[in-house]
């Protein structure tokens, strides 16, 4: 019997390397990626865009695309990952199943700042950093999560995914 393929969540503020991370791992796992920015509608986009943080009715739209782009990897038996910020419980709590694993990248707001500062050609601007911190809620113990602490190449970080996730089993 073949494992089962990971679904995972690669979630964080804007900036903390979600999709280059995510990508990462569908790499070495052999699994798909979605960026779950391109999954938002055009007037989320065009909000965040325009300096105006979301709000929970903005989000519940882009979190049930999210979550079934996930339940089409279950169905389809692929696994995946995909990027998405997850911030609050409440969001991780929609695309929760016992089968989802969150990865948290944690950074500080000093990073994150720096590295918005030199992004080009994404929707978010870096005067937004403040409301994702507000936002965050980091995940608890009784959540599926995997943390990944700053300060780590990301194939540093893809290394000890995969050993956490090897450890905490399907």
């Amino acid at each position: 019997m073949t494992a089962r393929k990971p679904l995972l969540v690669v979630m964080g503020v804007s900036g903390s390397g979600k999709s280059t991370l995510g990508t990462a791992l569908a790499d070495r796992l052999h699994i798909p990626f979605e960026d779950g920015d391109a999954l938002h509608p055009a007037a989320n986009i065009e909000k965040m865009a325009s300096g105006h943080p979301l709000t929970d009715a903005d989000r519940w739209p882009w979190l049930d695309r999210v979550g079934a782009r996930i339940d089409g990897w279950r169905r389809a038996g692929t696994g995946g990952v995909v990027a998405c910020s997850a911030l609050k419980r409440a969001y991780r709590d929609r695309l929760a199943a016992p089968d989802v694993t969150f990865v948290y990248l944690a950074e500080t707001p000093g990073t994150i700042r720096a590295r918005l500062a030199r992004r080009q050609g994404h929707f978010m601007p870096k005067s937004l950093v403040d409301s994702q911190f507000q936002t965050l809620e980091p995940p608890q113990p009784d959540e599926r999560a995997v943390l990944s602490p700053p300060g780590q190449d990301v194939q540093a970080r893809c290394q000890a995914i995969i050993a956490a996730l090897q450890r905490q089993g399907p």
